[in-house]
């Protein structure tokens, strides 16, 4: 038994299979995640939602799962294949203990790996770096285990109806017309709950790699890489459709394109939903990343609420909402985070709230994201960073040449000025420091944008293509 200290990620377990997660160490990896939330919630009895995404390695580690939790003495409710925003939803609507997801995300074939969370009352604890996964990395490779002294169970349930039913109850959508949807579901798990709300809703969907494959045979599934929409915003156009959506590989994520074939920035749709809630109550809590700011808070102060900036991370940003007591919170990579959900991500609810204001409104979906619009966004650049370089001691030298400016070190650097700013973090997951502006007008932008990536450049440091 040999476990990779590096599986352990900031926000979830993830490896490349079947080097790094094989059939041979997933066991331990599951046993140290059961003895984990054994310490934790001091329960002598443990009921786990167990799902699975559609890698070619997923059922194989699946079914290893499933033997070592009855083994260990959990209860086991097997929902199958299944996005995560699934497991979110089965853990707290049915009042169960923990939940695990065994899914790589967004990430190509080759990887595959865990989220898991726990419910405390009616909220989610994601296991992150901050919440535990350091102890279960311990335990992991401490090889030390203990049962419950029981053999536990296994119930196999399906809930993705009661979760739609749930989101379609708290979006209430009226006004939904028979107009033309184009979905890429990127041969991953958001194929589920797409299928499902297009057979309660009458627009039409046009269907694009709805058939579950975990080699992905059209492109990765992570729209976050613009590349992989370029299909998607074509045949947008080509079927002159109102609408275009695509969510991530485990379905906690989801982009959206205008009748024009345009990307609509994740900005936009936070700033969209958050609009809708605070149509129903002013004064609620709404929460986003750091890497983008201004259209969501001009948007929330419009509607009368109230801003709270965040860290990125999914994880993060599910522990800021409970913590504030938030009724939303939206991250510039395409999650979405409901208090409802007990902070975790609903795409289901995101797409209802979306198709509900394009058709309550009769507006293309491109003026609508035009009034939501206030500020132009740069769009993430990645740069690699020569070794021995000291992030902190550089960015502290970027903020004194911004000195001028409005600065926050709430995550990384952001400086504010009247007509723009910038943030800049370093992803420890992906040993990359990243760089976003927004402002007023592209001109601006774009400006700034060259004098801060000369600078970054200046370090010695490449862009990541």
């Amino acid at each position: 038994m040999l476990i990779n200290p590096k599986i352990f990620k900031n926000y979830d377990i993830r490896g490349i299979y079947p080097t790094d997660i094989n059939e041979n160490n997933f066991s331990p990896v599951i046993k140290s995640i059961f003895n984990y939330f054994i310490g934790k919630l001091k329960k002598q009895s443990l009921t786990v939602v167990l799902g699975r995404d559609m890698r070619l390695s997923s059922p194989v580690l699946f079914k290893i799962a499933k033997k070592t939790l009855i083994e260990m003495g959990a209860d086991v409710i097997d929902i199958g294949l299944s996005s995560t925003p699934s497991v979110y939803f089965s853990v707290l609507h049915y009042k169960y203990d923990v939940g695990i997801q065994i899914s790589a995300s967004h990430s190509t074939k080759e990887w595959n790996g865990i989220k898991f969370c726990y419910r405390n009352g009616n909220k989610l604890v994601k296991i992150s770096k901050i919440t535990g996964m350091d102890e279960v990395k311990n335990i992991a490779l401490s090889g030390k285990f203990t049962t419950l002294g029981k053999t536990g169970s296994v119930v196999k349930k399906n809930t993705l109806k009661d979760e739609i039913d749930f989101a379609f109850s708290l979006v209430n959508p009226k006004n939904i017309s028979k107009i033309k949807v184009v979905a890429d579901a990127a041969n991953a798990m958001g194929a589920l709950y797409l299928e499902e709300i297009f057979n309660k809703v009458p627009a039409r969907l046009i269907k694009m790699n709805f058939t579950l494959d975990g080699s992905f045979p059209s492109h990765q599934a992570d729209p976050l890489q613009f590349k992989t929409l370029a299909d998607l915003q074509k045949k947008v156009i080509e079927e002159k459709a109102d609408l275009g959506i695509c969510p991530d590989g485990d379905g906690d994520r989801v982009f959206f394109i205008d009748e024009k074939g345009k990307i609509i920035p994740a900005t936009i749709i936070t700033a969209l939903v958050a609009r809708e809630i605070l149509k129903n109550k002013k004064d609620e809590k709404i929460l986003f990343d750091v890497r983008y700011t201004r259209n969501v808070t001009n948007s929330i102060k419009n509607e009368g609420g109230v801003s709270i900036p965040t860290k990125v991370g999914h994880a993060l940003i599910t522990e800021s909402l409970n913590r504030v007591g938030g009724a939303f919170a939206g991250e510039s990579s395409g999650h979405f985070y409901f208090r409802e959900t007990g902070g975790a991500e609903s795409s289901i609810r995101v797409i209802l709230y979306v198709l509900e204001t394009r058709c309550r409104e009769k507006k293309p979906m491109s003026s609508i994201v035009k009034e939501l619009t206030s500020s132009v966004e740069s769009g993430e650049t990645n740069f690699i960073l020569p070794k021995g370089i000291v992030v902190e001691d550089m960015l502290q030298s970027i903020a004194l040449i911004y000195k001028k400016g409005k600065t926050f070190w709430l995550d990384g650097l952001s400086i504010d000025f009247p007509d723009w700013r910038f943030n800049i973090r370093y992803s420890s997951n992906d040993s990359l420091l990243r760089l976003n502006v927004e402002g007023d007008y592209p001109e601006i932008v774009s400006s700034r944008f060259e004098d801060l990536k000369r600078i970054i450049l200046k370090t010695g440091a490449i862009v990541k293509e």
